[in-house]
């Protein structure tokens, strides 16, 4: 019989007659609602009036309303088909429900306007995504509750939470930058790509463990993965080196997992570049599906290779996999396969088309006739076929791996593997997480029109310009054979995920600007760029180490969403575009000429 007023959302109603409507009210966080009962049996009183204002209500409507709170009483039907687990477990507010006496719109929603739970809205309405999407509000909550964890595990280990500046300067890291004009003709400023830089800065500060949840800015391509804006959690420890910030990052994950998602992981895996391209055709393998990749050249006779690749000494690879034990089902398959939209590429390999054998019993050698009885007697078991299994076999260039994302036979293992998962064949295992490291990559990858450091060497850095090379022996290559180097990198993967990268620090001055000036050969305006970071680096910057995970694409990991825009509140579209707010926007000539601009037609 107490007496209580409450804010929030009137989310549904139903009208059982003229006299009686129930509805619920759902608090501003949305996490807990009680029913109201709404009555007009005395005419002119507080509840009749109330009664005929709630009829009037849209769903979704703000109000504050007051009412009587009294024990709910459930149909008698209704309980019996309720388990007494069910009826034991129903929460607080489930066992009450408030007879109302006053309802107040705190405002109105046009009739013009479909405001329900569950319906599809555009990304001009996010507002109303967020409002009305159970699943993507639950992402940003999610959001907050782990970026929350993250900060406390952090500070609890001596991290220093440490704002650095969003107007910077525009240096050649590797991504295309934002710049920002200023009203100093010809000066501008630019978004930083990362705080790498100011962070190395406060390592030679005195600050030995950093952290912060930095926006980023790139004006780069926009895959699902990607914003032009992201947030990553930087990190930087002063005196450590690869292993402390890998032990750091582990902790830091599986405490977040265990937390929040209620999984216990194991140690994470740790695999050389090399290794992961040559076994899973990609640095960042996702290693649930277990069919790996096997060099098996010295079985192929030259007439096979011949047929499969105009290459000279290729390197024949091959995997296996089962997604039906029925050799028709997976002809079906891979035919329907290769005349996708997704399979299509693959066809047109310039090092040739992939080989496809299916096993089965009844064919000669079990299904590897076209390879040769010696091919079929003396293949190892990772290839050698049984009855419904499926043999990829693709040719590829005899070079050493350089840095490159991916093979294309790495890029077909993984498209096959989504195409059987989405038409239900093979075994489907249970939902896991399988992290790992990918170690020990190239120092230098041959440079890509418009993307690296811009230099006249041909070389980029892999990871960016300011890594160091793993070992002395690496530091000594730099003169002899710069390619061969190997980094100091690490990168965080997880289920074929890149989460973030780090590396070692280069924190001579002298062996930062040899890289610069000799091995990637920038033009000296170009280095002066950097002149401050050097200078830093010579006034005994100590030895360190850091690492970046973007935390817009971990989110969305733990919420298992494909798209970083699933978790971010306001994201970008596709094109870059916020068709919210309608940014960005055309700016007048006026406009322009306080930063001394002019727009060319």
């Amino acid at each position: 019989g107490t007496e209580v007023a409450l804010e929030g959302y009137i989310t549904t109603r139903r009208n059982v007659n003229k006299n009686l409507s129930f509805a619920v009210i759902r608090n501003s966080t949305q996490q807990m609602s009680i029913q109201l009962v709404s009555t007009a049996n005395v005419e002119g009183s507080s509840a009749a009036e109330a009664h005929a204002r709630l009829k009037t209500i849209r769903e979704w409507t703000p109000v504050i309303i007051k009412g009587i709170l009294q024990e709910r009483v459930v149909p008698k039907g209704r309980e019996e088909r309720l388990g007494t687990s069910t009826k034991d477990s129903l929460r607080e507010a489930d066992k009450r429900e408030i007879a109302l006496t006053y309802v107040l719109p705190l405002n109105e929603i046009p009739s013009d306007v479909i405001v329900k739970e569950g319906a599809a809205y555009g990304p001009e309405q996010r507002h109303l995504q967020l409002r009305l999407t159970p699943k993507l509000r639950e992402n940003i909550m999610l959001r907050h509750r782990v970026t929350t964890k993250a900060r406390g595990f952090l500070s609890e280990r001596g991290m220093k939470d440490i704002e650095t500046p969003l107007l910077f300067k525009s240096t050649p890291e590797g991504a295309r930058e934002f710049l920002v004009p200023t009203r100093n003709k010809g000066l501008a400023y630019a978004l930083p790509q990362s705080p790498q830089q100011y962070k190395q800065i406060l390592m030679a500060s005195g600050y030995d463990k950093y952290f912060q949840f930095a926006k980023c800015f790139r004006d780069e391509d926009l895959r699902a993965d990607r914003q032009p804006e992201f947030t990553q959690l930087d990190i930087e420890m002063s005196f450590a080196g690869e292993d402390q910030v890998m032990s750091m990052i582990e902790d830091l994950v599986t405490d977040l997992w265990h937390k929040e998602l209620e999984f216990k992981l194991r140690p994470f895996t740790r695999m050389i570049y090399q290794d992961a391209m040559k076994y899973y055709g990609s640095d960042k393998p996702d290693l649930r599906w277990t069919p790996r990749i096997y060099p098996i050249t010295h079985l192929a006779s030259q007439d096979f290779v011949s047929k499969v690749t105009s290459l000279e000494d290729p390197i024949i690879d091959a995997f296996k996999f089962h997604p039906s034990p029925e050799p028709a089902v997976n002809r079906k398959f891979i035919t329907d396969f290769f005349d996708s939209s997704e399979g299509k590429p693959y066809l047109n390999n310039p090092d040739g088309q992939p080989a496809i054998f299916f096993g089965d019993a009844s064919q000669p050698l079990g299904g590897l006739g076209p390879l040769g009885h010696r091919f079929a007697m003396e293949c190892p078991p990772e290839v050698s076929i049984d009855h419904g299994d499926i043999l990829v076999i693709q040719a590829r260039p005899n070079a050493p791996f350089q840095g490159q994302g991916s093979t294309m036979l790495g890029n077909l293992r993984s498209a096959l593997h989504k195409a059987a998962r989405a038409q239900g064949l093979g075994t489907r295992p249970v939902f896991r997480y399988e992290f790992l490291w990918v170690t020990d990559f190239p120092l230098f990858t041959p440079s890509v029109p418009g993307e690296g450091q811009g230099g006249l060497s041909g070389l980029s850095s892999t990871h960016h310009p300011f890594t160091a090379p793993k070992t002395s022996a690496d530091v000594e290559l730099l003169l002899s054979d710069p390619m061969k180097s190997v980094a100091a990198h690490y990168d965080l993967v997880v289920n074929g995920v890149e989460l973030g990268g780090g590396s070692r620090r280069i924190h001579s001055a002298g062996l930062q600007e040899f890289i610069f000036r000799d091995i990637l050969q920038m033009k000296s305006e170009r280095i002066e760029d950097f002149r401050h970071l050097l200078n830093v680096l010579k006034s005994g910057c100590p030895p360190h180490a850091g690492i970046a995970l973007g935390w817009d694409r971990l989110c969305a990991v733990m919420c298992r969403t494909e798209s970083v825009r699933d978790v971010i509140a306001f994201p970008k579209t596709g094109s870059g575009e916020d068709p919210l707010v309608k940014a960005p926007v055309r700016v007048s000539g006026d406009q322009w000429s306080v930063y001394g601009l002019k727009v060319e037609e």
